[in-house]
């Protein structure tokens, strides 16, 4: 994922950030959630929300996950993006969520820590920015982003939230905390169950971008440090949610096969391969190409890089479907300087964005840089002499009806704020 506030431009390689459905697709997420609602959603329910604990090697039991909707939001959208709770409500995305993954968490010392304390608990909200059109009062003792998320689930009782920690910017501190994962794992279920936010958290998502691989930094813990530390982490949260965002590199020798994330399964409720950001204007000159496709096509930069390799990859590690979801990016990527409009072309830059060169937000490209064609599952748009990749409606149900096919227990996407005022993209996905 990206962190604090980067896509960051320099990510040398896909899957580092972060989901939506509905619409056309087979009724399988559909008639699963149905069955199983009716006859498992008290169960589901206590058991998410208990934290009791678990012993050290018991694995995560199995759970019925079709049709999961994972959506992050980033406590620094609130600044200059102005996007808020109230935001998620009023775009109509809470009713099409069942999880919102809370992003960041800071890790430091070997600790979960607080990634920004003004913005998730501080801040106070007027009452035409609250999401229950009241305002904030100067000595209640909590306000913020997590005020604003308990009143959302109060709209919402079904609406499970995650902490996620790290992310590209905080990652760093994975390789410390791994040194002692329960350690690591007593600071973080103390920081995600503190009772200031009593009945906010579900659970907690790990980003760790990448173990025993290269990211912002390179991590040296070994290939056991990962299933380490969510072992580490299962044992302490007991019944709460235990997730991993992780890459998408399923490249011969890539990031994948530099882990145990096969062992590692057992611990989480699933993984989120950060099927986005295979491509980008870190690669200043080109080709052009888009970064999240959802297949291989002919001339493709890398082999691997592309979301049905990635799932391919991870079921022939032995990672159940059921454990899995895909990943979508609710932004484009793109490059200046092409003449081409075809992907494949060369460029002398990365274009210009609102926040940062060479990304920019779906809401905003669908206007700026119209579709113009497809490949690999995927849109792009040449427009004068910038060339952009990203996903419409259209390629998200069409991901959607391929990700059914494939068992998988849904989809998330990186992130809220760059979709339509209205949830496009979100209601395309189920």
């Amino acid at each position: 994922m990206l962190g604090p506030d980067r896509h960051p431009s320099s990510r040398p390689e896909g899957g580092t950030e972060r989901r939506p459905r509905r619409s056309r697709r087979p009724r399988l997420f559909a008639l699963l959630g149905a069955l199983c609602a009716a006859v498992l959603a008290t169960t589901m329910l206590s058991a998410t929300a208990s934290a009791g604990p678990r012993q050290a090697d018991a694995p995560a039991k199995p759970r019925i996950t079709a049709g999961k909707t994972v959506g992050y939001f980033t406590n620094w959208g609130v600044y200059q993006r102005n996007y808020h709770v109230k935001n998620i409500e009023t775009s109509g995305s809470a009713a099409k969520l069942t999880h919102i993954n809370y992003a960041f968490g800071n890790v430091q010392g070997g600790r979960c820590t607080v990634g920004d304390s003004w913005a998730d608990y501080e801040k106070a909200y007027t009452a035409d920015q609250s999401v229950d059109g009241k305002a904030d009062t100067w000595d209640q003792p909590l306000r913020g982003n997590f005020n604003q998320l308990l009143k959302l689930k109060k709209l919402h009782p079904n609406l499970k939230i995650l902490w996620s920690f790290g992310g590209w910017t905080w990652s760093g501190g994975f390789g410390e905390a791994a040194r002692n994962p329960a350690a690591f794992a007593e600071s973080c279920y103390n920081l995600v169950n503190d009772p200031r936010w009593k009945g906010l958290f579900d659970g907690i998502d790990i980003d760790w971008e990448y173990p025993n691989a290269c990211g912002l930094t390179c991590d040296t813990s070994g290939r056991n440090a990962f299933a380490n530390l969510t072992k580490a982490l299962r044992a302490k949260f007991g019944g709460q949610l235990v997730t991993a965002a992780i890459t998408a590199d399923a490249s011969q020798g890539g990031k994948l096969d530099a882990t145990d994330y096969k062992t590692a399964a057992q611990y989480v409720d699933w993984y989120l391969p950060m099927a986005y950001d295979y491509f980008g204007a870190w690669d200043a000159q080109g080709p052009t190409a888009p970064h999240s496709p959802l297949t291989s096509y002919q001339g493709i930069p890398k082999e691997g890089f592309n979301t049905a390799a990635t799932i391919a990859k991870l079921k022939s590690m032995g990672v159940p479907s059921s454990k899995l979801l895909y990943g979508l990016g609710f932004y484009g990527r793109g490059w200046t300087g092409v003449t081409q409009s075809a992907p494949g072309g060369k460029a002398t830059g990365p274009a210009p964005g609102k926040y940062e060169q060479g990304i920019e937000d779906y809401k905003d490209l669908k206007t700026r840089c119209p579709v113009t064609g497809k490949v690999g599952g995927t849109a792009y748009a040449h427009c004068g002499n910038q060339w952009w990749s990203y996903d419409t409606p259209e390629t998200i149900s069409a991901k959607g009806d391929w990700a059914a096919q494939q068992g998988l227990a849904g989809a998330f996407f990186w992130e809220l704020s760059g979709d339509t005022a209205n949830g496009e993209l979100i209601k395309a996905i189920k």
